[in-house]
Formats: C-alpha cells, sequence, structure tokens
C-alpha cells in the first residue's frame, strides 16, 4: 500500500526501534511507496512513512532491496555530499563515507553482510540516519 511521506521533524528525529518478523508487511509499503515516488526517490525508511521501525528500502541497481535492522560496522574514505530528502525541503550537506559494510537482516531475518560503495553506500547511510533518527 502507498503511503503518506511524513514531514514532522519531531516524528523523523526519534531512534527506531529493531524490527521483527511482524514487520514484514511494512516492508511492502515501504516498496509500494518507494515505487510510487520513483521519479524523485531512490531510498526510504520506515519512518518516513510512519513506522518507528529499523527498516529500509533503495533502489540496487534497478532492483529494490530491503533492509531489517540496518547497521554501518565499517567505513571509509570520508567526502561531503549534498543531499535532498522527500520528508524535508531543501537540500544539504552531509558527511558520507565512499565505502561502507553493512550488517543487516533480509526477509527472513537471517543476517548478512555487504560492502556498497559510490551511490549506492551514499543511499544508504542517508536512510540509516533515519533509522538513528538524524535529519541531514
Amino acid at each position: 500500500m502507498v503511503r503518506d511521506i511524513i514531514r514532522d521533524k519531531a516524528f523523523l528525529a526519534q531512534k527506531a526501534e529493531a524490527a521483527t518478523p511482524e514487520d514484514l508487511p511494512v516492508a511492502q509499503d515501504l516498496l509500494d511507496t518507494l515505487a510510487a515516488h520513483k521519479d524523485g526517490c531512490v531510498g526510504m525508511a520506515a519512518n518516513m512513512i510512519g513506522v518507528n521501525k529499523r527498516i529500509i528500502v533503495f533502489d540496487n541497481e534497478g532492483t529494490s532491496m530491503v533492509m531489517f535492522n540496518p547497521e554501518i560496522v565499517k567505513k571509509s574514505e570520508p567526502y561531503q555530499a549534498e543531499e535532498g530528502c522527500l520528508s524535508l525541503s531543501g537540500i544539504r550537506k552531509s558527511k558520507r563515507w565512499k565505502s561502507i559494510k553493512v550488517q543487516y537482516q533480509n526477509e527472513k531475518f537471517q543476517t548478512r553482510f555487504k560492502t556498497f560503495t559510490g551511490w549506492m553506500a551514499q543511499i544508504i547511510q542517508h536512510e540509516i540516519d533515519h533509522c538513528e533518527g538524524v535529519l541531514i
């Protein structure tokens, strides 16, 4: 189901709770909402649709990917980026890392590790910031 985008900064600034298998429908709603906003959005976190759980989705080079309880466990090569967000107006500067290693759970809640670089790494960092209650 396509959900409304949350713009309430007080809600968005809350740290998200761990996702559980009961949250699988939220991931589908995130995927549907991301698809509806594909022209101006490449990733979303659950708090952007009003659910305070650690779930992110993003376009992984043409294929949608879901991560439950993502955490960056390794990062290298910092740089300054400028980013926009559906939940916030304007463009803001943010510190990002060119390479990140992420620990997350898949749809079966199996723990996985994957390294991302460049644009994909930047998208994931932005969405994990949402999970941490960080507003860029």
